[in-house]
């Protein structure tokens, strides 16, 4: 009969750890009538409460959760650590997440810019104005800036004025570097493309030399990761060889205030692998140019 309590035991708390989750997000309020609103589906409402990542990365992902759900499972019904339901995945859902350094925006930013600039000064010379020179860029435009650059050449193909236009792209990305690079590119546009190959460029040349020096800063605040990953691994390791072969080790944590204290100090750890993380975060420059005021 135990085991039958501790798997609904886990069952109910898993729900309740899922409706907290859901009732904390904020809910933005639609002024739209409720019969016209399309109710996300149950894999939307999954993408969007455990940040699901997209493609194949997301099908491992749900892959190692339902494996680790199922191992707290077995874990709970062999052994009463009914904690174990919660604990397993909250590790598999976090620890790759925190243990892996985050990818500045920047640096990928700066790699699509590059790519897109040079690919501008080699239209340029061919006569193309600035817009000509943008919709053509849009056949071979980076992943990272496809969708902002689609719009920003529907914005010109509706002849909206070009300022104004590369103003709203830069709003877009929302980036000091591609304020840089668009500013250069309002300035072209306003002077008839005359020296824009030579200044698109130089502008080329400048985004090289900084990837060079914000690549050796991701470089070196990948570090720490290393480290942190290291030492969670072994610890790990360690407690899952005791739990197995020094089961007298785990025995103060295996009555019910036990395990609620097991589960308070795993949520500790990773909540510091989190605050790590988010430290580790590079600080958010201010922009040059403001065009829409977001």
């Amino acid at each position: 009969m135990e085991p039958f309590v501790a798997v609904w035991a886990g069952l109910l708390l898993i729900g309740g750890v899922v409706l907290v989750i859901v009732g904390w997000r904020p809910v933005a309020v639609d002024p739209a009538p409720r019969s016209r609103r399309e109710r996300p589906s149950i894999g939307q409402l999954w993408v969007r409460i455990s940040r699901r990542p997209p493609g194949a990365a997301g099908r491992r992902r749900d892959l190692i959760l339902l494996a680790a759900l199922v191992t707290g499972f077995v874990i709970a019904a062999f052994s009463g650590w009914v904690v174990m339901i919660v604990v397993l995945p909250a590790i598999a859902w976090t620890l790759p997440v925190i243990l892996t350094p985050p990818k500045d925006r920047d640096v990928v930013l700066l790699e699509a810019l590059d790519r897109w600039v040079r690919n501008l000064a080699a239209t340029l010379p061919t006569g193309k104005s600035i817009p000509d020179a943008i919709r053509i860029s849009g056949r071979t435009a980076p992943e990272t800036i496809r969708d902002p650059l689609s719009s920003l050449i529907s914005r010109l193909n509706h002849r909206w004025d070009s300022r104004e236009a590369l103003m709203r792209f830069a709003d877009d990305l929302d980036s000091p570097d591609a304020d840089t690079v668009i500013a250069a590119l309002i300035l072209a546009a306003n002077r008839g493309a005359n020296g824009a190959a030579l200044t698109l460029s130089e502008l080329a040349d400048s985004i090289q030399a900084q990837l060079k020096g914000r690549r050796e800063i991701e470089t070196e605040r990948a570090k720490p990761y290393l480290v942190v990953r290291q030492v969670t691994v072994i610890t790990l390791g360690t407690l899952a060889i005791a739990f197995v072969f020094a089961r007298d080790y785990f025995a103060p944590y295996q009555s019910g205030l036990g395990q609620l204290l097991l589960a308070i100090l795993a949520a500790l750890y990773l909540g510091a692998l989190m605050l790590m993380r988010r430290r580790a975060l590079p600080p958010r420059r201010r922009r040059i140019l403001l065009g829409t005021g977001r």
